[in-house]
């Protein structure tokens, strides 16, 4: 029997190649459900495992740059949950669990803080720090200052 496609009575719709199309697509749609949660749990373990896992960071490798400060979030890169007072920073690169000497070049004050975050994401930026230990280092009202950093590792 051939197929008018310009016909769209039940008999010539039915046969038609969209159709088809369409009831394979429709029946394989709970499946990709299945293989997206799937994919997206493994993913998920892979990074933890790989975010657990500590690269050596040389010690006395030292930087300097702007650090900033941040107050709120629910939960950092590292998995745990975000305590402002805690003596916390952000580093792009620096591995999780990695203590760091913080040193503001201004106030002369200093603090170790321990790297469990990502950032900062401001171009010129070296650290994002916690509350904490932007209060202790006396820059909590500039907002912003010039720091001298240690890696001190564990």
């Amino acid at each position: 029997m051939k197929v008018d496609d310009s016909c769209m009575c039940k008999c010539c719709f039915a046969g038609s190649p969209v159709v088809g199309l369409l009831v394979v697509a429709l029946a394989t749609l709970p499946l990709i459900g299945c293989v997206t949660n799937e994919t997206t749990s493994t993913t998920r373990s892979s990074l933890h495992a790989a975010s657990s896992f500590r690269t050596p960071v040389p010690k006395n490798r030292s930087f300097d740059g702007v650090a900033s400060y941040y107050s709120e979030s629910q939960h950092v890169a590292s998995g745990a949950r975000f305590e402002p007072n805690a003596m916390t920073a952000a580093h792009r690169s620096l591995p999780f669990g990695t203590r760091v000497r913080v040193r503001d070049l201004n106030t002369k004050r200093s603090v170790d803080v321990v790297i469990n975050d990502r950032g900062p994401f401001v171009r010129g930026r070296v650290l994002d720090l916690s509350v904490g230990a932007a209060r202790a280092l006396g820059i909590q009202g500039r907002g912003v200052s010039h720091v001298h950093a240690v890696v001190l590792n564990k």
